[in-house]
């Protein structure tokens, strides 16, 4: 373990970034990102997700430099590359791997050559580059692949070409610009099980950007939430899914889980009951060791509180399960419920009532 990483200093800080482009005309600025703060732990696999235009490919070419801030400061292992020039920013990018959504391979060279292009840039002799392309192209399972051309592959297979690449000049820090947006889902399982081994293997951070929430989910051991050029919920992945507190996040959430009330009820909500016989839509979050409890048998047994469930799912983030449930109950018994399920390590919202 190196020094910085016993101190838990983080792979990469992004202090205070902002990023400006001027429009023509001198109509103003326009807001690509907006005093971002964020930590990047060393080994970890971060998550940035975000929708389109919400600034997260912006926030990825800042750390190997191929966007500079317009204020703040990007450290990459104790180093800050906005001002960087020359050999001090050359020597910042080859600790900096690149993945790309659309692979970015030459046609005219083979999956060898391909990943030994980076080498041979950073004027790598040939008796280094052979052996260590070889050694790549078999983390990569792509022995038998080896001199096929682009044309000849599957996209699973240009992508592992792809990682390989972005592994040639043993970077610290591995970046993945959509990288599994292209695939189809069982690919994009193949290559996320293979970035899972590399960080685990080669103790790699990696950062990643997406618009899946799914991808976070199946790997990512922390994420950061961005919306409209500010970063507005962070931390590890499974403390942001099990309680997520902005309203972009439980959306993105939704998406995952499929856990949403339905338009039925939905389109029947008020923020307060109406009537006596209202029916309360309460959501219950369970978490950890919680996961599987049958706690709404619990609920009618010693409390004699019956529900009557909407919608839910189990998922797993990373080695621990996580439900949620969307219940109605008696709306004058809902503080009651809530009480004896967060007694009993749930967490509870009440979404609204129904008549």
């Amino acid at each position: 373990m190196t020094e910085a990483a016993h101190r838990g200093e983080p792979a990469i800080s992004f202090q205070g970034v902002t990023r400006l482009y001027p429009q023509k005309g001198g109509a103003g600025d326009v807001v690509a990102l907006d005093d971002i703060w964020l930590d990047v732990p060393q080994g970890a696999i971060t998550g940035i997700i975000g929708r389109s235009g919400a600034g997260k490919s912006t926030l990825l070419r800042l750390v190997n430099g191929l966007e500079r801030p317009s204020s703040g400061k990007v450290i990459v292992h104790g180093r800050d590359v906005a001002p960087a020039e020359g050999a001090e920013l050359r020597a910042i990018r080859r600790e900096v791997g690149m993945i790309f959504q659309h692979f970015n391979l030459l046609s005219s060279r083979t999956v060898f050559d391909n990943i030994a292009l980076p080498l041979e840039i950073a004027g790598a002799p040939s008796a280094q580059i052979r052996p260590r392309v070889s050694e790549l192209i078999d983390l990569v399972g792509l022995t038998a692949q080896a001199n096929r051309y682009p044309a000849e592959l599957s996209g699973g297979q240009k992508q592992r070409v792809g990682i390989a690449r972005a592994l040639a000049t043993n970077p610290r820090v591995l970046l993945s610009d959509e990288a599994t947006s292209a695939l189809d889902p069982d690919t994009t399982r193949q290559v996320l099980e293979l970035l899972q081994n590399i960080n685990r293997e080669l103790g790699l951070t990696i950062l990643l950007i997406t618009h899946e929430m799914a991808v976070v989910r199946d790997i990512g051991t922390h994420v950061a939430v961005i919306e409209g050029g500010r970063i507005v919920e962070a931390g590890e992945t499974y403390a942001v899914f099990s309680r997520p507190q902005h309203p972009t996040t439980r959306s993105f959430l939704t998406g995952v889980t499929g856990v949403a009330v339905p338009g039925f009820i939905a389109g029947r909500m008020t923020p307060a009951p109406q009537g006596e016989g209202a029916q309360a839509v309460l959501q219950i979050t369970f978490i950890g060791d919680h996961a599987t409890d049958p706690m709404l048998s619990r609920l009618a047994v010693d409390r004699g509180i019956e529900t009557n469930i909407l919608a839910g799912a189990i998922e797993e983030i990373g080695p621990n399960p996580f439900g949620s449930l969307i219940v109605s109950l008696p709306g004058p018994r809902a503080a009651e419920a809530q009480a004896f399920l967060n007694r009993h390590g749930m967490m509870t919202e009440v979404l609204g009532y129904v008549g």
